[in-house]
């Protein structure tokens, strides 16, 4: 994995090639963005470009490093994740940790490892690895992934240098996803759905999307304050896991970026297959109103990333899209 294969990402990739170069690299990052928006792809680029023996600031892809980070066989590179059984990372699996970056490294100049998701650690597994991130032993380097940076304890944050990754662009997107192998006309149906990440485009199924997308449009169409059923109805018939109700948060958002699109005068949107739908909501109220609508999506978002309840939170969502579609 070399800097090259990361897109969308320039500023990123030239902060961390310029501290590989300066010798400057910190011991401890923080990687804020969306599953698939290219923070794993990164940490490995950086850890793979700092154990390669031949280049200075990337990854040569063929000394013997390189080829067994490559196939995931390195012995000086950990991952933590919560177990199978588990929801969170406990603070056996940190100190765990801690005991094996004490250890010298194998073969690389130092250790590393991938915290993933950081925001899963247990308040007591945070708390232990707030020293080692300090001062990681044997100058270890310490990479933790998060969705949601202010979802981490605010002492964790301030001890890592932090980059936000913006979800990928559409076009990056749809490159990264025939790259995988999909056709143009799958990765065109997928990537708008996808909110900025390969994982989460790779992981919609076709068939069940576009079922999906027809009852989001339809369900949200009918809101009306005037006849709530149509608010719990809605609610009841979208809502699901958290999973399920943060995929279609992110329709929902999809959906209201292009009304708003619209409304400001720009005709290109990324839901082209439903320009019909998309234009009757920018057309049921006003550009600012749709701004509006657009943020309380958001901010029912991190609502449901902070693990408040998908079928409340939707009911509130509604009533307020329910409001926006009074004439």
């Amino acid at each position: 994995m070399s800097f090259a294969d990361i897109l969308g990402h320039d500023r990123i990739r030239e902060v961390l090639q310029r501290s590989l170069r300066n010798g400057k690299t910190a011991h401890s990052y923080l990687f804020e963005g969306v599953c698939g928006s290219g923070r794993g792809k990164t940490a490995r680029a950086l850890i793979q470009a700092l154990f390669c023996t031949v280049l200075g600031d990337d990854a040569c892809g063929t000394c013997s490093s390189c080829r067994k980070i490559a196939s995931g066989n390195h012995p000086d590179i950990h991952t933590i994740s919560p177990l199978p059984d588990k929801r969170d990372i406990s603070i056996e699996q940190l100190r765990a940790m801690q005991r094996d970056l004490a250890l010298r490294p194998y073969e690389a100049p130092r250790k590393a490892c991938i915290i993933d998701p950081a925001e899963r650690m247990s308040v007591g597994a945070a708390n232990s690895l707030l020293k080692t991130l300090e001062e990681p032993p044997g100058n270890a380097l310490i990479i933790l992934l998060t969705e949601n940076a202010g979802l981490l304890l605010s002492t964790v944050r301030s001890r890592c240098q932090l980059f936000r990754f913006a979800p990928l662009s559409l076009e990056h997107l749809l490159t990264l996803l025939t790259q995988n192998g999909l056709s143009p006309e799958s990765a065109a149906l997928l990537a708008p759905m996808a909110g900025g990440s390969v994982q989460k485009a790779l992981e919609l199924d076709n068939e069940s999307l576009v079922a999906r997308r027809e009852s989001v449009l339809s369900n949200v169409g009918k809101l009306n304050l005037n006849r709530i059923a149509t608010i719990f109805d809605a609610a009841e018939e979208l809502s699901g896991n958290r999973e399920k109700t943060l995929e279609l948060l992110d329709m929902l958002l999809s959906f209201y970026r292009d009304a708003v699109h619209l409304g400001a005068g720009n005709a290109d949107i990324v839901n082209g297959s439903s320009r019909r739908e998309i234009e009757l909501l920018a057309s049921r109220r006003s550009l600012p109103k749709n701004l509006e609508l657009l943020e309380a999506i958001s901010e029912t978002r991190r609502a449901v990333q902070r693990n408040a309840n998908s079928k409340l939170a939707l009911d509130h969502l509604f009533m307020i899209l329910a409001d926006g579609n009074k004439s």
